[in-house]
């Protein structure tokens, strides 16, 4: 998979991709992540991406030329299954997007910053716009993170156990069981005795159960 960021503030974005499991899958080259400043792509003196908006009103806008001559670069080397938009109006991020998003190929993500992009981008480069809440950050690259993490995760080959994944809260819909891990008793805490019987089939029916009661306590929403 090859993921190329759009973004004004790069730096911001780079440290995510430079440790952990993000840093491991691009060693392994199971993914590509580029950055693209899109201060490169202006023709002003200045490096301008950003003015006034049409008809007044407080806050600067993304402008189209930059972002259509990136867009269009990128586009001129290889095919793009997805072209991205992170905006706090877009639809919502979740586990079953993600799943779909880590089959792709290639993918552009454009981060949003100040009052947003002109409209015209969106009409005509954008292919998905998402959101990863129902809050406003400062700019896209956070949610562009947030995303690319969702997505590199699930690449065949990035977890150590490519089964992890599958358990995970949100792939069957529930939220996941409790987890332990040793000591058995500390402090007079202890472990549930099913998950010491070496019982698999019992303590599997324990997860679904602990899974089940969780997400109606915590969750009702999902078993609707």
């Amino acid at each position: 998979m090859r993921i190329d960021i759009i973004t004004v503030l790069p730096e911001l974005l780079k440290s995510p991709f430079e440790a952990s499991i993000l840093k491991r899958a691009i060693d392994k080259g199971l993914v590509e992540v580029h950055f693209h400043n899109l201060r490169d792509y202006t023709d002003n003196k200045y490096r301008q991406v950003d003015d006034y908006q049409f008809g007044g009103g407080a806050g600067m806008v993304l402008m189209i030329a930059p972002i259509d001559k990136c867009i269009s670069k990128l586009k001129g080397e290889r095919s793009y299954d997805a072209v991205i938009y992170m905006t706090p109006d877009g639809e919502t991020l979740d586990q079953k997007m993600a799943n779909n998003l880590s089959l792709q190929k290639n993918i552009i993500i454009l981060c949003g910053h100040y009052k947003g992009v002109d409209q015209r981008v969106r009409d005509a480069y954008v292919t998905k716009e998402i959101s990863i809440g129902d809050y406003v950050l400062s700019g896209g690259e956070l949610g562009a993170a947030v995303l690319c993490d969702t997505i590199i995760r699930l690449i065949p080959g990035v977890l150590g156990d490519e089964t992890s994944a599958l358990t995970d809260t949100f792939q069957d819909g529930l939220l996941a069981p409790p987890v332990y891990t040793r000591p058995a008793d500390y402090d007079g805490m202890k472990v549930p005795d099913v998950l010491l019987t070496g019982n698999f089939g019992k303590i599997e029916q324990w997860r679904e159960d602990k899974a089940h009661k969780r997400t109606e306590k915590l969750r009702p929403d999902l078993l609707e």
